[in-house]
């Protein structure tokens, strides 16, 4: 049976049956003559010979052909991938309505009438983490609120679904970079200096924690990057930095300067940024963008185990504080335009073209 008009080629078709290419769900179906059995191109079963399958484009074509749905793949329903994202969504709810009390796989999986084991698989292939990291940052990010309207920190802790402020104390550092009592107090400990930086792209402010480098924005004028970075930062102490400015900070801004220009040096500088768990994953991921390359926000979000999240992604870039060390200027739209840029579509073709040119240089270096 020779494809209808809208489907792949037959030899693309019959490479992504033996791939088990999952991309292609939806898109064709491949029936099997000997069995009587039509899949998607991502079914798990055992592949055909060649010259027993006919390729269809739809499920009705299929069936019309005499042809009965797979009960591994399930070719006629929602797609395997939608299913597993609608799951975890609901388990997601779930999570989010019931942090008041410990929940453990084995109470999801009651929930959710499946396996542990595979109710574990496919929410972390959905959301990036386990059920119970996701239950952890929902009581962070609860905790976070109550901090700033309980009566006290007591009442915050269990407000927010803890069983005790020792748990708490001991999560501090990590997600919220400070204890529960400082959070709630502003912040009083937490000093970023910053200090301007003449460049080739613009003027840029570089703000920085004993920890690394927390801020760095391309503006107009250095009064209205400080602006900025007390609203990225409200509850911290800005000082600016001393003259004359330290060693590291010289090497930090020779390094920048050298990158913008072209010259084949790597931006390998401490970081000091706080997110979501998903924005975390983002940035992470466009870190290991090789410069003169660029990705889609489909890609990026396929990159990190969310293939539904490109809007997400977006969202991620836009909420960037570390221009260049952070390289949302490699993400593209799908189309191959270059979308937005938070500190202009200009500056981002330029980085591009750079990129390109030095990593096509014989001694290129990767940041």
């Amino acid at each position: 049976m020779e494809p209808k008009a809208n489907l792949p080629d037959p030899e693309a078709c019959w490479n992504a049956v033996l791939r088990r290419d999952k991309a292609l769900d939806g898109r064709f179906y491949f029936g099997v003559i000997t069995t009587g059995v039509y899949c998607r191109p991502s079914c798990p079963a055992r592949r055909p010979r060649r010259d027993n399958v006919h390729f269809y484009a739809t499920p009705a074509a299929a069936e019309a052909d005499g042809l009965r749905p797979c009960l591994r793949c399930h070719p006629a329903g929602a797609s395997q991938g939608a299913s597993q994202a609608a799951l975890a969504g609901k388990l997601c709810s779930y999570i989010e309505d019931n942090l008041d009390r410990p929940l453990t796989l084995h109470d999801l999986a009651e929930q959710a009438g499946l396996s542990a084991s595979y109710l574990q698989r496919v929410f972390l292939s959905v959301t990036g983490v386990s059920p119970r990291k996701y239950a952890a940052a929902c009581r962070m990010r609860k905790l976070k609120s109550e901090l700033r309207t309980a009566d006290g920190v007591a009442q915050a802790v269990y407000g927010a679904g803890f069983g005790s402020s020792s748990r708490v104390y001991e999560r501090a550092a990590t997600h919220l970079g400070m204890t529960p009592r400082e959070y709630r107090k502003g912040a009083p400990g937490i000093v970023i200096t910053h200090a301007p930086i003449q460049s080739p792209l613009g003027l840029l402010l570089l703000g920085a924690t004993d920890r690394g480098i927390c801020f760095l924005q391309f503006g107009e004028s250095a009064g209205e990057l400080v602006a900025e970075l007390r609203r990225e930062y409200p509850a911290a102490r800005h000082e600016p930095m001393r003259e004359p400015h330290s060693k590291e900070f010289d090497r930090w801004a020779a390094a920048l300067n050298a990158y913008l220009s072209g010259q084949p040096v790597r931006l390998d500088l401490p970081l000091d940024v706080r997110s979501t768990v998903f924005r975390m994953k983002v940035w992470d991921y466009l870190r290991t963008i090789p410069a003169g390359e660029v990705r889609s926000y489909g890609e990026v979000a396929a990159a990190i185990g969310q293939p539904r999240a490109a809007r997400a992604v977006g969202h991620a870039c836009a909420e960037n504080r570390v221009a260049l060390l952070i390289p949302c200027h490699r993400v593209i739209r799908g189309g191959g335009d270059l979308g937005g840029y938070r500190w202009g579509v200009a500056r981002k073709r330029i980085l591009l073209d750079t990129e390109r040119a030095r990593a096509n240089s014989p001694v290129a270096a990767r940041p």
